[in-house]
């Protein structure tokens, strides 16, 4: 099923954070959460997690920095990101880097679920 497969949010609101984490970890996945991208691309997950859900605006890297910043590493990790400000410039930066499902939040837990599943699929 899901085992072994390690999934990152990276969100500086704690609460967005702890429920996503929760999310996840009731569908059966190893979950990490850090509370800015620099801290997970300076952890030992960063090249070995199976895909990362990230907020898009945080203090310091953004969430589409974060995925420019994995594939500079020449990691494909599917990013997933969420936002609370959507629009279409964002939109537009998000999919040129090349992130898996870009998010309104508050996000459905279907939509993230769902995303995960393609993202993990892919």
């Amino acid at each position: 099923m899901t085992t072994g497969l390690i999934i990152s949010v990276v969100d500086d609101d704690e609460s967005v954070r702890i429920s996503t984490e929760g999310l996840l970890r009731s569908l059966g996945y190893a979950v990490r959460g850090f509370a800015s991208a620099e801290a997970f691309l300076e952890s030992d997950v960063a090249a070995g997690c199976a895909c990362v859900v990230s907020d898009v605006q945080m203090p310091g890297m953004s969430g589409v920095d974060l995925k420019t910043a994995l594939s500079a590493r020449g990691l494909a990790t599917p990013v997933i990101l969420m936002t609370a400000f959507p629009n279409d410039a964002t939109r537009q930066k998000a999919a040129a880097a090349g992130v898996a499902c870009f998010l309104p939040k508050p996000y459905q837990a279907q939509a993230l679920i769902d995303c995960i599943e393609t993202a993990l699929a892919a």
